[in-house]
């Protein structure tokens, strides 16, 4: 099916009116073909107003191992999926902590991770869940690991004639644990100051037999602390175990972006996230998702 776009005509100027139709060119092109599209433009009190809504039929992200949600695709529908909840949790919480109920309801997943704000709430959960992404432009496909898909802060690999058109990523296994912790000015409408993602396995004799941490809004991109992660591997997870593993994250924090006017508050901070998630991950008795 093509895609259709329905455009309410108002008096506008040639400029503006050739500027959406050329936007509009471009989308048909590289939109997939089951897709519907609604363009909608207003003239208001203090200027013109164009609104262009895409709702693409095919998934817009999958789990492997679980049944498609049409619906997760706002970070509404992401904090509400009962899918989520019950094999990806830690992608729920950071849904849920972005902005507002009005934010959430129309913000997207894709568009936290194509703008590439080092303060994304869902890019740290999506890294630790070790998602693909699938680029798609007139000239085709292509799909790269998320961890591959950023430059540095509000620059990725994508081409300027690329769209994200899918979110993948594997079903945490059943002894799995992940929680996400963020740290903002306020409890809502607040970007992250610090946030961390993480994900735990523990075997039947609760040792730690997988551990995977992520920090947000601390690293010039986001990325796996295997150093901290490796101090987890086959230990008991103790008070002091968990506290080590958070102070690890700081030292690689500041490892690679220098010590600079905030090091002195972000250090102990991200190095406490840290530890709170894990203890997250690691209350109760091992395994069950959660």
């Amino acid at each position: 099916m093509n895609v259709e776009f329905v455009a309410r005509r108002v008096r506008l100027s040639t400029r503006v009116t050739d500027l959406v139709e050329t936007k509009l060119a471009k989308l048909e092109k590289v939109l997939p073909q089951a897709a519907q599209g609604r363009v909608v433009i207003q003239r208001e009190k203090l200027g013109v107003t164009v609104e262009i809504t895409i709702t693409a039929r095919q998934r817009t992200f999958s789990a492997t191992e679980v049944a498609q949600d049409q619906e997760a695709a706002t970070h509404a529908a992401l904090e509400r999926s009962t899918l989520l909840r019950r094999f990806a949790p830690l992608l729920g919480m950071a849904a849920a902590a972005v902005g507002s109920p009005q934010i959430r309801a129309r913000g997207t997943v894709g568009g936290n991770v194509m703008n590439a704000a080092t303060c994304a709430d869902t890019v740290p959960a999506l890294v630790a869940l070790g998602a693909r992404l699938t680029l798609q432009s007139a000239a085709g496909r292509r799909a790269l690991p998320i961890a591959e898909f950023f430059v540095k802060p509000y620059v990725t690999v994508a081409r300027p004639d690329e769209v994200l058109t899918d979110v993948e990523f594997p079903a945490l296994p059943a002894d799995a644990r992940s929680a996400f912790v963020k740290l903002g000015r306020r409890n809502a409408l607040a970007i992250a100051r610090l946030s961390v993602a993480a994900v735990v396995r523990r075997g039947p004799d609760g040792r730690v037999v997988e551990a995977r941490i992520v920090p947000g809004a601390a690293l010039p991109v986001w990325k796996r602390v295997t150093a901290a992660e490796a101090l987890l591997v086959g230990e008991a997870p103790t008070p002091e175990r968990l506290a080590a593993a958070g102070r690890q994250v700081a030292e690689v924090m500041v490892g690679e972006t220098g010590r600079r006017w905030s090091t002195e508050y972000k250090e102990p901070v991200v190095a406490a996230l840290a530890r709170r998630a894990l203890e997250a991950c690691c209350a109760g008795p091992a395994g069950g998702a959660s």
